[in-house]
């Protein structure tokens, strides 16, 4: 992938990202086939909420996603909020709760990383491209009491 068509593909999902939250969901859950959410986290160093549109599985009663930030050997911003603050608030359609968000273990690794293949085959690329190892994060909904 060129520099050119990384920041293309940036854009798109800035533009993306913007119609799912003016729309407040009703637009923007998919992108092609594939469901999409939005993820809040509180940024590491301004304290700022901050949100990503990224795709995602469902795993049981959790939702999965990717830090893989188009293969760059830097983790996207939103995975290393999560060191700091793994509470975080998700957005699926119209939808919003609290979650907390963990990185998979190796096993979840090995078994969760196939399905996100599936969804998004280009993962497999940005892999290969990268030095670091492309994390998966289980965002687990909170439940009330």
């Amino acid at each position: 992938m060129t520099g050119f068509d990384r920041a293309l593909g940036l854009r798109a999902l800035a533009l993306h990202q913007f119609v799912y939250e003016i729309s407040g969901g009703r637009i923007g859950k998919r992108i092609g086939k594939a469901p999409m959410l939005l993820l809040r986290t509180t940024g590491r160093k301004s304290g700022v909420p901050r949100t990503a549109a990224l795709l995602y599985h469902r795993d049981g009663g959790n939702y999965v996603v990717v830090g893989s930030k188009g293969g760059s050997d830097l983790p996207p911003a939103w995975l290393l909020n999560l060191e700091g603050a793994p509470e975080v608030v998700v957005q699926v359609g119209t939808k919003r709760f609290p979650a907390r968000a963990r990185v998979a273990s190796a096993e979840e690794q090995r078994r969760l990383w196939p399905e996100m293949t599936r969804l998004w085959p280009q993962y497999d690329r940005y892999q290969s491209q990268t030095h670091r190892s492309i994390p998966v994060v289980i965002l687990a909904p909170e439940v009330s009491s």
